[in-house]
């Protein structure tokens, strides 16, 4: 007997475009008004200010600097300013002495990407240098070294709207450190799962959960490494220094502690291939979740951290693998004991340094 399948079809992936698109647009909207900003405002004085005729390299390079990248430290659109001005130095002398041709613009680029793949190890640096020099080569001037002046305006735009409209590092941090504390929740729920049902296959899904993480925390890093350069030069960042400073704290606490979790679960992975249950490092770690759940509201909101600190220290105090399991085996020990530096580290994220974290584990 056959019938229509009763699943339910997975949403078309069209009618998810519209709602990806603007999230995405939401999200661009502060970056696009800075590109619109520089790019216009260096045209203007170039051509208007200035008077030269067509300044095309003014407008590339403030917008090549910018971009729509999630890291938009100052010394990175500096480092690509600095590039594609080396380019379009390097293609002007070697038009103002050998003239336009197919060669010339041969010479150019290898000379520019030679150049800049010496001075940066960046391959965006290279390729910065490399598309400006094309268009000197390329598109002819009157004056010679008149582009090379437009570069420095584009340049120059680039890094002031950087400080004068900033995009929002506290938003984008935050986004980035949700997803981080989402994903380890559910790692470390997945690993507890395995645990208390004494499945190897639960608890290895759960280790591969835990080795996708580190991507996660080098988005943090990113996102907050870049939204604090961005806030030392911006007078209208100065008030999020603060915050920014407790994000870093925390992503340097949740690294340590994604990098033991991985410990427990292949620990955890390790042991249950005897089929037992483990209630009791299953329970614990699920207290562990609880705590890091109110870590993860403290990014919102810092009265949560005490909150935090009282569910994790209560967690940490009983982490005492002979009084917790005294007929167990030392594999099952082993497990408690590899529990307490994740215990500390997510104390740590909630603001205690690490002695004082390690102070509220039982001794042992």
């Amino acid at each position: 007997m056959t019938g229509e399948p009763t699943a339910t079809a997975p949403v078309p992936t069209a009618r998810r475009y519209p709602r990806e698109g603007w999230a995405r647009l939401r999200g661009s909207a502060v970056a696009i008004l800075q590109l619109v900003v520089a790019a216009s405002t260096a045209f203007s004085i170039a051509h208007y200010g200035l008077g030269h005729p067509a300044p095309l390299i003014a407008a590339t390079v403030t917008i090549s600097s910018l971009g729509l990248v999630r890291d938009a430290r100052p010394w990175r659109v500096l480092e690509t300013v600095i590039g594609m001005t080396l380019g379009v130095f390097v293609a002007e002398l070697v038009v103002f002495l050998a003239g336009n041709g197919w060669w010339q613009l041969a010479l150019t680029l290898g000379v520019s990407l030679s150049i800049a793949r010496f001075v940066s190890p960046q391959a965006g640096f290279a390729i910065a240098a490399a598309i400006q020099s094309i268009i000197v080569v390329v598109v002819p001037a009157q004056v010679p070294f008149l582009r090379l002046l437009d570069a420095l305006i584009g340049g120059a735009m680039a890094l002031l709207v950087t400080a004068l409209i900033p995009r929002s590092p506290l938003r984008t941090a935050r986004t980035d450190a949700a997803r981080l504390f989402t994903a380890f929740q559910g790692a470390a729920g997945t690993v507890a799962q395995g645990l208390r049902r004494g499945s190897r296959v639960r608890t290895e899904r759960g280790l591969e959960k835990a080795r996708e993480l580190q991507s996660l925390v080098d988005d943090w890093r990113t996102s907050v490494e870049s939204g604090a350069a961005i806030a030392r030069i911006s007078p209208f960042l100065r008030r999020q220094r603060f915050e920014l400073d407790r994000y870093e704290r925390m992503r340097a606490s949740m690294d340590l502690a994604v990098r033991n979790l991985r410990v427990v679960a292949r620990r955890a992975a390790y042991l249950v291939d005897d089929g037992r249950e483990r209630d009791v490092a299953a329970d614990l770690l699920v207290e562990l979740i609880r705590g890091a759940d109110l870590v993860q509201q403290s990014l919102t909101d810092i009265t949560y951290e005490p909150a935090a600190r009282e569910v994790l220290t209560a967690v940490a105090a009983r982490l005492d693998p002979i009084a917790l399991v005294p007929d167990g085996s030392l594999g099952d020990q082993t497990l408690i004991t590899a529990l307490r530096p994740l215990a500390t580290d997510l104390l740590c994220a909630t603001g205690l340094s690490p002695s004082d974290a390690r102070a509220r584990l039982p001794r042992v």
